[in-house]
């Protein structure tokens, strides 16, 4: 029973002590950015999508990633067609446009490259004024992910 108890109280501790990368939303941007800028990373994704399940998971796992993230940058989960709040983003106003039984969100559509279907998952990378820097469709090894925001953090 002892052992029991000790490798639960190891098991929840685990669980504890994992950190994840802390996302915000478009709304809480305008506020934390009058209190102090940083560069911005949106992540684009869908929940069907199953790289970006994969994706997420490795991201999540990578401790020193999560912790670079959390300090230096603003980040931005977004789901792309199931996001239906209007949004004002760079001074422009975005809402979710209904096809049917799904949709998107038109500000999925003015971050992509693509304007009629993203790529999902999408990563865009903008610096603390909000000028695109860094621009990712598909999936971002956390290895290439880390390089990338050390090079960012370096400007």
């Amino acid at each position: 029973m002892k052992i029991f108890l000790i490798l639960f109280l190891m098991l929840v501790s685990c669980f504890c002590l994992s950190q994840k990368m802390r996302a915000g939303t478009f709304s809480e941007l305008e506020t934390l950015e009058k209190e102090h800028q940083k560069p911005i990373i949106i992540h684009l994704y869908t929940d069907w999508c199953a790289i970006c399940k994969i994706e997420s998971f490795n991201l999540n796992k990578d401790k020193e990633l999560v912790q670079l993230i959390n300090e230096d940058f603003y980040f931005i989960n977004f789901e792309a067609e199931k996001s239906k709040e209007k949004l004002h983003f760079q001074g422009k106003e975005f809402n979710y446009l209904p096809n049917g039984n799904s949709g998107i969100h038109e500000l999925a559509l003015a971050l992509s490259k693509n304007k009629n279907q993203p790529v999902y998952p999408l990563w865009i990378i903008l610096d603390a004024r909000q000028n695109l820097i860094y621009y990712h469709e598909g999936e971002f090894k956390p290895d290439n992910m880390k390089q990338k925001l050390k090079e960012i953090i370096s400007l």
